[in-house]
């Protein structure tokens, strides 16, 4: 098959993330961010879209992400590709990605990590989740009997 002449060049956007660091991204592939769009709109010319909640680390996954979407089948290459780098990468970038995805609005993104996480607590204790996230549990023994008596069926 003849590649694309370089005529047909896409139409490139760039993005500043919150170090400063500035990436060209194909249109196409930037506009699955619901933010990036709004901004688009609000902006002139070829000017540089601000996003100064995502790091340039996290924003490089996201737009290699956005880009996977746009090239291969979604459902099938993408996701599989990307739940396998979710469930393996250090919790930072994938709460990081989280965070970023909801700020630009990325609702296939936000979905995928969050049923990561959704994944990583099923079958879990209380105490089991609270020690894979780091979390201190400020309940004091009297609230956790309570909140446990009220909901018993849920430890069942």
């Amino acid at each position: 098959m003849a590649s694309s002449s370089t005529s047909e060049q896409k139409k490139k956007i760039r993005l500043k993330s919150a170090d400063n660091e500035l990436f060209d991204v194909d249109e196409d592939a930037a506009l699955q961010s619901e933010t990036i769009k709004n901004l688009l709109q609000e902006i002139s010319g070829d000017q540089i879209v601000p996003l100064p909640n995502v790091t340039s680390k996290i924003l490089a996954k996201v737009i290699e992400y956005c880009s996977n979407m746009c090239e291969l089948d979604p459902i099938i290459s993408v996701n599989k590709q990307w739940e396998s780098f979710f469930k393996n990468c250090d919790q930072d970038t994938l709460f990081d990605t989280i965070l970023a995805a909801n700020y630009l609005s990325i609702k296939s993104l936000l979905d995928l990590t969050c049923k990561c996480v959704a994944d990583m607590m099923k079958g879990k204790t209380p105490e089991e989740i609270r020690e894979k996230f780091h979390i201190v549990n400020d309940l004091t023994s009297e609230e956790e009997a309570k909140i446990r008596a009220e909901i018993s069926w849920a430890f069942e």
